[in-house]
């Protein structure tokens, strides 16, 4: 999917961009170009933070046995850690806004360390708990380097900066479960998180040598109106509103399927191992890389037409993936295409909401990001049980629904979203 050169950009006739707070030094023109292999480098990083979260979940059953947990109580160790990124979604993230984010994000990584060494040696349930609790929290560190890279970025290059890093991220979720499992075969599941301390290390030193320190910001508030003000500029932004609403719808989506994925394939006619379905994963990951364009697209001024064919393809994935009963080929189609159209409807989000409050990307992100959690929650949640009760095809029907709940709401709110979000950078090509 390419958009044609000469088309005109979204929102190319509506007003000019209205007054913008004074931005951090490295957002202005003058700024830096990010040269690739700092981005890359954020993109690993990124993606192997967010890969600490997402190791246990084929490991549940191993680390359960090693510590005499029951299945039932195995469940808390996702808990966990869902509840520790969350609270550093609203506690963690926004302090980018405020103290210098170079020391944070080396601050964050090296705890990270400490934490995943403490998962690796637990010797007790609650060691286990209380540290994938603080692994959670920790990996959060993964939207500091999303902001702190489009912070970085050319304004007519935040979108590919945004879209590489994402891919990142998504690349590291995506093969966590395969490696977690790998390595697990070979070595043991303390192994996974021992490893993974030895790279996140290795990544601390590589960021501490290559992330530019940064100038003291004039502005000062307190912690407690940092985090008030979370509230503050979902009320005042309209952009945010809508793409935290779309992302929401997004990823709820994408988790209906994830959720129940395991339970047809597991079964006959497919019988397949946790192993073999986690390899679905690298089907979604060729999506995930071809969505990286989609933050050119944004910085020429595409983000809505990106967002409409991207939640297009959404909705259209379900007809493939409902015809997993017949064959897998299907099943890997859809599965490509509705990882392609939700990152490039993620990252078109962020490049979208980077723009209206520079001042403030942590902050943004922190926002955003909430409902990404949640409609992650709604989607699991409310999959397994219409499974439970309706089958594949019913999953494939709810995955459809939401698909065309959020292009809906996309279509209302076109009018609703302002120019200085759609309009192309100065600096675009």
């Amino acid at each position: 999917m390419d958009l044609p050169k000469n088309a005109a950009p979204d929102g190319a006739a509506a007003a000019p961009l209205r007054p913008q707070s004074t931005p951090d030094p490295a957002l202005s023109g003058a700024a830096p170009r990010m040269s690739r292999p700092v981005t890359l480098l954020f993109a690993v990083a990124s993606g192997l933070a967010v890969a600490n979260a997402y190791f246990a979940h084929p490991l549940l059953d191993v680390m359960a046995d090693d510590l005499a947990l029951t299945r039932g109580q195995a469940g808390l160790i996702v808990g966990a850690t869902q509840v520790g990124y969350a609270v550093g979604l609203i506690l963690l993230v926004p302090l980018g806004d405020l103290v210098d984010r170079r020391r944070l994000i080396l601050g964050q990584s090296l705890l990270s360390v400490l934490a995943l060494l403490c998962v690796g040696f637990a010797s007790t349930a609650a060691m286990l708990l209380a540290s994938m609790a603080t692994v959670g929290l920790l990996a959060v560190v993964t939207q500091a380097l999303v902001a702190y890279a489009a912070s970085l970025a050319r304004p007519g290059e935040r979108g590919h900066v945004v879209g590489v890093v994402t891919s990142g991220i998504v690349l590291g979720i995506l093969l966590a479960r395969s490696v977690a499992g790998l390595v697990t075969d070979l070595s043991g599941w303390r192994t996974v998180y021992l490893l993974s301390a030895g790279l996140m290390l290795v990544i601390t030193v590589l960021l501490c040598r290559a992330l530019p320190h940064q100038e003291r910001r004039a502005e000062r508030q307190s912690y407690v109106g940092l985090i008030g003000s979370l509230v503050t500029l979902f009320v005042a932004e309209p952009v945010l509103r809508i793409r935290a609403v779309i992302a929401m719808l997004i990823f709820a989506d994408v988790t209906t399927l994830l959720a129940p994925l395991v339970l047809p394939l597991s079964a006959p006619p497919y019988a397949l191992s946790h192993t073999e379905v986690g390899l679905f994963g690298l089907a979604g990951a060729a999506g995930a890389l071809g969505a990286a364009r989609a933050g050119r697209w944004a910085d020429r001024g595409y983000g809505q037409r990106t967002t409409g064919v991207a939640l297009g393809l959404m909705t259209v994935a379900w007809l493939p993936i409902s015809l997993l009963p017949h064959s897998l080929l299907w099943l890997v189609v859809g599965v490509v295409v509705l990882d392609f159209g939700l990152q490039a409807v993620h990252v078109t989000n962020q490049s979208m909401i980077y723009r209206t409050r520079p001042e403030a990307q942590n902050r943004l992100t922190a926002a955003y990001m909430v409902f990404y959690s949640v409609g992650s929650a709604i989607g699991s949640s409310l999959s397994t049980l219409v499974y439970a009760r309706a089958g594949w095809g019913g999953v494939s029907l709810m995955g459809a629904g939401i698909g065309v709940l959020a292009l809906m709401f996309w279509s209302l709110t076109l009018r609703a979203t302002p120019a200085c979000a759609t309009r192309p950078t100065a600096a675009a090509e």
